[in-house]
């Protein structure tokens, strides 16, 4: 894990921080960043809940996630530039598989547009493609992009997946 990295709980008093990384994180060419009133209507809903990655003090990403009967959503992962390639992503990954176990989930499942840098890391944790939207996402530039969904079995425990 990366050095100085600190992960906590977060909620809605947390939305400055999580918007400051959801601007430097999401490609304005996507057009996939959420407001700050989507954010906190989400962050309202019972069984959800946001982690907050800090290094030395400064907010480095944060992951979105839900749970639903017994599967979990990660329904938003973001790092910024500055702190990419530093295991920031992985640690949010693991922090959500693991609330996520310990709130009855068996599975996690993920949206990603093909292309985006952050399918090689889900792939590397055990995600795999269970399905595919074809043109979900257009860039700004008309160019359009699949929507990749993914997920990963979630079992408790050092027999299975133990994100802890």
């Amino acid at each position: 894990m990366t050095a100085g990295l600190v992960l906590h709980e977060g909620g809605a008093r947390d939305i400055a921080e999580i918007m400051t990384v959801m601007h430097d994180a999401f490609c304005a060419a996507f057009g996939e960043a959420w407001t700050s009133a989507q954010c906190l209507g989400v962050l309202d809903l019972p069984r959800v809940w946001v982690t907050i990655a800090r290094i030395d003090d400064q907010p480095a990403g944060f992951a979105l996630s839900r749970t639903v009967v017994d599967e979990a959503e990660l329904l938003l992962l973001a790092v910024r530039p500055a702190f990419r390639c530093r295991g920031v992503g992985t640690a949010l990954v693991h922090r959500t598989m693991a609330v996520a176990v310990a709130s009855g989930a068996r599975k996690l499942h993920l949206e990603v547009r093909e292309g985006n840098f952050a399918h090689k890391m889900y792939n590397g944790i055990g995600f795999d493609e269970v399905g595919r939207r074809p043109g979900y996402y257009r860039g700004n530039d008309g160019k359009i992009f699949d929507a990749l969904s993914l997920s990963v079995r979630l079992s408790p425990g050092p027999a299975g997946n133990n994100p802890t």
